[in-house]
């Protein structure tokens, strides 16, 4: 996935103002993406997706559950990495929010 893609998403992202879910999802998963395969950190997520912990944990635990993220313990600490199915969300989510902005909505 290239930063083009990535940008856009985050432009969808930002327009309306407030996030919604799906928003915070993509934002979290591009943030994961753009870390690579050496993954994020918790910390620097909280930082990038502009969440308090205890938001961030929830949408953590719905990321992994449905295996669009790992979560890698190491020390106590916990590396955060995007999955394939992770990527194809994010295609299909920029697909679809192209597809509602060209009838005049925001997701």
């Amino acid at each position: 996935m290239g930063n083009t893609l990535i940008s856009q998403i985050s432009d969808v992202c930002y327009m309306a103002g407030y996030r919604t879910s799906m928003q915070i999802v993509a934002d979290l998963l591009v943030a994961t993406d753009q870390s690579g395969q050496e993954g994020i950190k918790t910390t620097s997520l909280l930082t990038k997706a502009n969440l308090s912990h205890s938001r961030l944990s929830k949408f953590l635990e719905n990321l992994t559950g449905a295996e669009l993220i790992n979560r890698i313990e190491y020390d106590g600490k916990n590396t955060f990495v995007i999955t394939q199915k992770g990527r194809q969300y994010l295609e299909s989510y920029k697909k679809f929010a192209d597809i509602a902005g060209s009838f005049g909505l925001d997701l």
